[in-house]
């Protein structure tokens, strides 16, 4: 059995990842990412896991951001909602992923649990409501909730729950099980649903797989976006239940489509992609989405980088650690500094509410280059200066490179 090193693993996975290299078009004037260049990340991650929240921007563009640099985000919607090269499924939580993908998660549609807890009676009850909804997007076209009148006799409106109405919660459990998909994403972000037929091209659309062949395909699609990791990492990228897993990537081991690996300090085996590159050196530099793929399973993250990471946006503010918008800042191949950000648009600034130093990083290296980060992420999301607050170990030479008053 091959034996990886830490830092060995690491590289991998950066790589895999499309983090492994500094962007180069940084300099004013630069050509700008294009189409071609979202569908190269989109290649690496296999998936984007969904997330509109504003606190800095959408975290689904931002994993783009990192590994590109500014881009047009109205390309992304292009490729995912003209194109129709990705379409929106539950994979990790509402997430983007390859059309190709659609007989892949046939499992996951089929499985599906009615979402809100307690709303699948309710559903059960309002069957024919379901099916008109059906038969009304067949006659005309997508249509998103506030399209539709309530069922006869019941409530609309859905107190407490991210649903909001009776509407929405149908059209999303018609989605989760594949009787719909979502044609596209209104100005407001809300979802226009539409018959799967019009959405999936027919040839993934009408291909049918047995469940273990499914999560096999699937899972080494998952192997490619990791480069390295182990059982549980591996079914966490798309949320696979472990019992699942491990029988299909072992039968990929034996198959040779995976290979199997000891990592230094890892207490289970790893599955390694055969085709990840093993690059000597990481060279990457970017502030990551708290959604981003290279850091989203947090074991993970802690046996790679050796970094305890929360993300502590629903955490009491009294009781947050680092804030909450936390986004760690990769210099080369180590996570070096965790930021607290906020756009704060109305004043056209990005604000630095905290920024914090991890042991043994450089300060003046890494205040350095995440000056220049913000820089660039506050110049992509529209916002004219960077604004740094005095809270954290890094602030004063984070405000001292960013040339603002001490």
């Amino acid at each position: 059995m091959t034996t990886l090193t830490q830092l060995e693993a690491r590289r991998i996975a950066l790589s895999a990842q499309g983090l492994d290299r500094r962007r180069t078009e940084r300099a004013e004037g630069a050509r700008r990412p294009g189409i071609a260049d979202i569908r190269r990340v989109l290649a690496r991650t296999g998936l984007l896991q969904l997330d509109y929240v504003t606190v800095v921007g959408h975290a689904h563009e931002h994993v783009i951001f990192s590994r590109i640099g500014p881009y047009d985000t109205a390309r992304l919607d292009d490729i995912a909602y003209s194109r129709r090269e990705y379409t929106e499924q539950w994979a990790r939580e509402a997430s983007l992923v390859p059309v190709e993908w659609w007989p892949l998660l046939r499992p996951r549609r089929e499985e599906f649990r009615v979402r809100p807890w307690g709303f699948e009676a309710t559903f059960n009850q309002l069957s024919n409501y379901a099916e008109r909804v059906v038969d009304e997007i067949r006659e005309r076209g997508p249509l998103a909730a506030e399209d539709l009148d309530a069922p006869e006799g019941v409530e609309r409106q859905m107190p407490g729950t991210w649903m909001r109405s009776v509407p929405r919660a149908v059209l999303e459990t018609l989605f989760a099980r594949g009787r719909l998909a979502v044609a596209h994403r209104r100005a407001d972000r809300s979802r226009a649903f539409d018959l799967p037929e019009r959405i999936v091209p027919e040839v993934h659309h009408d291909r049918v797989l047995p469940r273990e062949d499914a999560h096999r395909e699937l899972l080494r699609h998952c192997a490619r976006g990791l480069g390295v990791g182990t059982a549980p990492d591996i079914a966490d990228y798309v949320r696979m239940p472990i019992g699942d897993a491990r029988p299909r990537l072992a039968e990929l081991a034996e198959s040779g489509a995976l290979e199997v690996v000891h990592v230094e300090g890892w207490r289970e085996p790893a599955y390694l992609d055969p085709s990840a590159r093993r690059p000597r050196r990481v060279s990457g530099c970017a502030l990551l989405s708290p959604f981003d793929p290279a850091i989203w399973f947090r074991p993970r993250l802690a046996r790679l980088f050796d970094f305890d990471y929360r993300f502590e946006i629903f955490v009491p503010e009294a009781q947050r650690k680092w804030g909450c918008y936390v986004l760690p800042f990769l210099l080369g191949e180590r996570l070096v500094a965790r930021v607290d950000l906020k756009a704060e648009r109305k004043d056209g600034c990005l604000r630095v509410r905290a920024a914090y130093l991890e042991d043994g990083a450089p300060r003046d290296e890494v205040a350095s280059e995440l000056a220049s980060e913000l820089r660039l992420l506050a110049g992509w999301l529209g916002l004219e200066r960077v604004v740094v607050e005095r809270k954290g170990d890094l602030a004063t030479a984070l405000r001292r490179d960013l040339r603002y008053p001490n």
